[in-house]
């Protein structure tokens, strides 16, 4: 991997565009803490060193890289995008003219990434302005009585939402300027620079807390052990192979050909560990608006909302693989696939063309989906568990969500890396 970047520093083309990928990460982290008209920053870090993190709040904390509580330009980070690509993505299977969008190609990918950026904005104001609301209630930091926003009148508030919006619409166009002139996958690297920014400070906590060195030896271990389960696993494929037949068109043939489909052990990514999470959080909000010393809200604070709790665990590995199953079924449609190895005179050996490939594709997706589910919750909760267990606390950043973008965007980013090199060093047979 060294060794790819080093090459790839030395092709004048590549370093151009390696070094505009960090440049615009060192925007996009610097309007991280730029803070948002309005907002005392003084206050901020105050109630910042004062409490501990928001469990509701920590999945959008974790992918805006921590921005969130400084109520910074970049307080939302990629979650909206990330929340309106999933939703356009659902909404496929719903709405008949997104799925036609669809199998329209490069026309109808166009179309559909334009209603996600609006979708995108409006989210942004939905969430900008709920957590302008937490904050002024005190929600937002629990426990800390200083004022973070001294100044609630309706216009400053009015100017947060559209500077919180803005810095999402933003965020947008610099993760658009990595793909069109980066080294591509603008937004994953954008989320892979959010998370990989919490690691030093998690990890200098560690090092300083009561543990000290031993725990943060122990820590390291547990993360390299995850790291290379997750790259075990996320480079493993199950290849079905496929044969196309001959066939004459005009004077040439076609076909003949002998090649396989490549699918994943875990074809669902880290979406499922987001819903799971996203679901879990909606019992905490509730309880947050109820009365503290009422028996309902106590248990789910016990229960429920505590990340050690065995009912927690429970629900968040049962969440994780239905998700597995559901979101694996919206993005592999084996009938689609079917048809189109019809259309072209593919089969699967031993396998009729038609229903009974669609039959025995289902039949695949359905076995490899069960280990994968159970692969992602064990990679979800071990950091977890992992880390109650040496008491260094459940809300620092290397939950399995976090460990399996990293990894996934890491290893592709290496992959197109080395594919740019190819094209540019390729010799062919004549030198």
């Amino acid at each position: 991997m060294l060794g790819a970047f080093a090459r790839a520093f030395r092709t004048p083309d590549l370093r151009r565009k390696l070094l505009f990928t960090i440049g615009i990460m060192v925007v996009f982290r610097a309007g991280s803490f730029l803070p948002t008209p309005g907002v005392s920053y003084p206050n901020v870090q105050i109630c910042i060193d004062r409490t501990a993190d928001n469990d509701l709040l920590g999945l959008v904390n974790l992918f805006s890289g921590g921005a969130l509580l400084q109520l910074s330009v970049f307080s939302l980070g990629i979650m909206p995008y990330i929340t309106a690509s999933i939703i356009i993505q659902l909404l496929r299977v719903v709405i008949p003219k997104f799925e036609e969008l669809h199998k329209e190609g490069q026309a109808g990918t166009a179309k559909l990434t334009q209603y996600t950026r609006y979708l995108t904005i409006g989210l942004a104001v939905l969430q900008s302005t709920t957590i302008i609301t937490f904050a002024r209630s005190g929600n937002l930091f629990q426990g800390c009585t200083v004022d973070v926003i001294p100044d609630d009148s309706w216009i400053t508030l009015l100017i947060m939402v559209i500077t919180m919006t803005a810095g999402t619409g933003l965020i947008m166009w610099l993760g658009e300027l990595i793909t069109e002139r980066g080294v591509g996958n603008g937004m994953s690297l954008l989320i892979f620079t959010s998370i990989a920014a919490s690691f030093p400070g998690a990890m200098w906590s560690i090092a300083g807390g009561a543990g000290g060195i031993g725990k943060f030896l122990a820590v390291m271990g547990i993360i390299v052990l995850v790291i290379a389960l997750v790259v075990f696993v996320e480079q493993s494929q199950r290849r079905v192979p496929v044969q196309y037949a001959k066939r004459m068109v005009g004077r040439r043939m076609y076909g003949g050909s002998s090649t396989y489909i490549p699918i994943k052990i875990n074809m669902a990514g880290v979406i499922p560990v987001i819903f799971a999470s996203s679901l879990l959080a909606v019992p905490t909000l509730i309880a947050q608006f109820g009365d503290p010393t009422a028996g309902w809200v106590q248990w789910i604070t016990r229960y429920v909302a505590a990340p050690e709790a065995p009912l927690h665990i429970g629900i968040y590995v049962l969440l994780i693989i239905f998700f597995c199953y559901f979101y694996t079924a919206i993005t592999f449609n084996p009938d689609e696939v079917a048809d189109n190895m019809k259309k072209y005179g593919g089969f699967i050996p031993g396998i009729r063309a038609g229903r009974p490939t669609a039959e025995y594709l289902d039949y695949v997706i359905t076995r490899i989906t069960a280990p994968g589910s159970i692969y992602l919750a064990l990679v979800a909760l071990i950091p977890t568990i992992a880390f109650i267990v040496l008491d260094v606390g459940s809300n620092i950043p290397f939950g399995g969500a976090s460990i399996l973008i990293v990894v996934g965007v890491g290893l592709e980013t290496v992959k197109q890396i080395e594919s740019q090199l190819q094209q540019r060093h390729y010799e062919g047979f004549l030198r």
